[in-house]
C-alpha cells in the first residue's frame, strides 16, 4: 500500500499528503469546505484567474513547511518526528475558519470574532473527533510550545502561509513583479535562541520578497477595483440582514438566514454549537446562489446591489491621501438619493466610505533577523544596503470612497 497520496500543484508540482493524520485532515468535511471557498475572494474582477482556493493554498502552505523542516534538520536544528507532523497539521488548518469571500463576512454578518479564532474553534471540534491527535498542533498555533521558533514557521514575518499565498497569488493573477523565491528563502532559513532567522546569503531574496509583498497588497489585495466590488458584497449583505431582522422574507440557505436573521457575536460561537455548526456550512456557494435570486427582490436596494455584484457593475471608487470633506460626501448621497428616489438614510447601502492603511515592514512588531557567518545578527532593515529603515517602516494610508455610479455623473 502506498505511504502517501499525490496532488499535482500547479505551483510546485507533486506535493505528497503522508497517509494517517495528514491525510485525515485533508479529506475532512470541514478542509473540503476550503475547496469552495476562493482564496482572492473578488479579486477575480480585476484578475480573471484569481479563482484558486483556500485549499490549494493550504496544501501549497503545508508543501513548504514540509521543505522548510527539511532544510532545518539538515542544518542541525532537532526537531521531533511528532513536532514536525504537529506544524504540518497546524499549517493545514491555519485557514480552516475563513468564511466566504475572505473577509467579508467578519464585516457583516459575525461580529466580534475573527477568522483565527474560528480556526482555533474548528480544530478543537476536529480534535475531539481524532481523539486528541491534534493536541501538540494546537499547542504550537496558539504559541504555547517551548520551541517557539516552530511557532514562528505558521506564523511570522516569514510564515509558510505568507510565502505560498504570496507565491501562488502572483502566479494566478499573473501579476509577475509578485513572485518571490520562497525556495531560495526556505534554504537559508536557520534558527538562534529558539527565534527563526535568515542567513546572509539569503538577504537579497528577502528584499524581493518585502518589495513584492508590498507591490502585491496595493496591486492586488488592496487594488481599488477589487476593493468597490467587495463593498457592493459587504452592502448587499448588510441591506439583506436589514431586511430580514426587520420582518422581511428573502431567499437564502438555512446556513445563511441563521446568520440573516441572528446578531451573532463571539459569545454565540463559543456557548451555542449551532452558531459553528451553521458557519462551517458557509461557503461561496450560499453567497452566489442568494445573490442570484436577490436581483428580483421586490426592494430594489437589494435587487440594485445584487445585480451589481452577479454583473460587475461595480461601484465607482475614489481614492485620495486625505478624507473626503464632508460636503462632498452629503452631495453625493443628495444624488443618490434623487436618481434612485431612496430616502437619505437607504443611501448608506448605496455608498462605502474607508481607510486602508499598510506598510511593508514594522520592526517594531514582528522583525527579520539577519545572521552573518560571525554569528552576529542585525535586523535586515540594518543589514540591507537598498532598503532603509524609514522606507521599511513607511506607513501609506489611503483614504477610499465607493459609491454606486449614476448614469448622468459617471
Amino acid at each position: 500500500m502506498n505511504d502517501s497520496k499525490i496532488i499535482n500543484d500547479p505551483v510546485f508540482g507533486f506535493i505528497k499528503i503522508p497517509r494517517g493524520l495528514l491525510l485525515d485532515i485533508v479529506c475532512h468535511p470541514l478542509m473540503q469546505r476550503l475547496t469552495r471557498i476562493k482564496q482572492l475572494g473578488m479579486s477575480s474582477v480585476v484578475y480573471p484567474g484569481a479563482q484558486h482556493t483556500r485549499f490549494q493554498h493550504s496544501i501549497g502552505a503545508l508543501h513548504l513547511m514540509s521543505e522548510a523542516v527539511t532544510s532545518l534538520i539538515q542544518k542541525g536544528i532537532y526537531i521531533f518526528d511528532s513536532e514536525e507532523e504537529a506544524i504540518q497539521a497546524a499549517i493545514l488548518l491555519h485557514d480552516i475558519g475563513h468564511g466566504p469571500f475572505s473577509h467579508v463576512l467578519e464585516h457583516t454578518l459575525i461580529d466580534g470574532i475573527s477568522h483565527e479564532e474560528i480556526s482555533l474553534l474548528m480544530m478543537d471540534r476536529i480534535n475531539k473527533e481524532l481523539g486528541g491527535r491534534l493536541n501538540l498542533a494546537i499547542k504550537i498555533f496558539k504559541d504555547e510550545y517551548p520551541k517557539r521558533f516552530l511557532h514562528q514557521l505558521i506564523s511570522s514575518q516569514l510564515d509558510m502561509d505568507r510565502l505560498d499565498y504570496l507565491r501562488r497569488d502572483s502566479f494566478f493573477t499573473g501579476v509577475n513583479e509578485g513572485n518571490i523565491g520562497s525556495a531560495r528563502i526556505i534554504k537559508m532559513l536557520n534558527v538562534v535562541e529558539d527565534n527563526l532567522v535568515v542567513e546572509s546569503k539569503g538577504i537579497y531574496s528577502i528584499e524581493n520578497y518585502l518589495t513584492s509583498r508590498r507591490l502585491m497588497y496595493w496591486q492586488v489585495y488592496l487594488h481599488k477595483t477589487a476593493v468597490a466590488c467587495e463593498k457592493v458584497l459587504i452592502n448587499a449583505l448588510n441591506r439583506a440582514k436589514f431586511l430580514r431582522m426587520t420582518g422581511h422574507d428573502i431567499f437564502a440557505s438555512p446556513s445563511l438566514d441563521y446568520f440573516l436573521c441572528n446578531n451573532i457575536d463571539a459569545s454565540h460561537f463559543h456557548t451555542s454549537p449551532e452558531a459553528l455548526e451553521h458557519y462551517s456550512l458557509l461557503d461561496d456557494n450560499d453567497i452566489w446562489c442568494a445573490l442570484k435570486v436577490w436581483q428580483k427582490s421586490n426592494d430594489k436596494i437589494l435587487a440594485l446591489l445584487s445585480s451589481d455584484v452577479i454583473n460587475r457593475h461595480i461601484f465607482k471608487v475614489e481614492v485620495s491621501d486625505s478624507p473626503f470633506p464632508s460636503d462632498y460626501v452629503c452631495q453625493i448621497k443628495e444624488q443618490l438619493a434623487s436618481h434612485f428616489n431612496i430616502s437619505p438614510d437607504d443611501t448608506k447601502h448605496l455608498y462605502s466610505i474607508d481607510t486602508v492603511q499598510k506598510d511593508m515592514y514594522d520592526i517594531n512588531d514582528d522583525h527579520i533577523s539577519i545572521l552573518y557567518k560571525d554569528g552576529t545578527l542585525r535586523d535586515i532593515a540594518e543589514a540591507s544596503d537598498i532598503l532603509n529603515i524609514s522606507l521599511l517602516s513607511r506607513k501609506v494610508k489611503k483614504h477610499y470612497f465607493c459609491y454606486q455610479k449614476i448614469p448622468d455623473l459617471t
